[in-house]
């Protein structure tokens, strides 16, 4: 029972800051995203970093459960997610180099329900760790 509670508590917790992320990056194309994101770059990467907490929730959900396999994973593509950000936010916004593919890409509408698989695949690498 208590282990099901504790389950139950990561996993709410991981679904508020991924929420919370979505919510203040949301935009109708990737470009849109980035913009956004760009307004708390642009000011300091580390407030752009702080405005990432499930990177920070990953981290200590890898220690707290000996770095087991699913948690490593989990950690992993936050990781990746944020890298991708970083590095398409400098490429487009500082660099300002775009291939012509990569603008088209960039510009392309999203579905509504993209930025929301976060909230099913996280989690479930949360269960599996524990």
């Amino acid at each position: 029972m208590i282990i099901n509670d504790l389950i139950l508590n990561y996993v709410l917790l991981y679904m508020i800051l991924e929420f919370y992320e979505i919510n203040w990056q949301k935009a109708h194309t990737v470009m849109g995203m980035l913009a956004h994101m760009y307004k708390y770059y642009s000011k300091s990467i580390f407030l752009f970093l702080i405005m990432q907490p499930t990177f920070y929730f990953s981290v200590w959900f890898a220690m707290i459960s000996d770095f087991n396999l699913y948690a490593i994973i989990l950690l992993f593509l936050k990781t990746v997610d944020v890298a991708t950000k970083i590095l398409l936010i400098e490429q487009v916004f500082v660099k300002r180099v775009l291939s012509k593919d990569l603008s088209l890409t960039l510009l392309a509408p999203i579905n509504n329900f993209l930025p929301y698989i976060g909230m099913v695949i996280y989690p479930i690498l949360i269960i599996l760790a524990l």
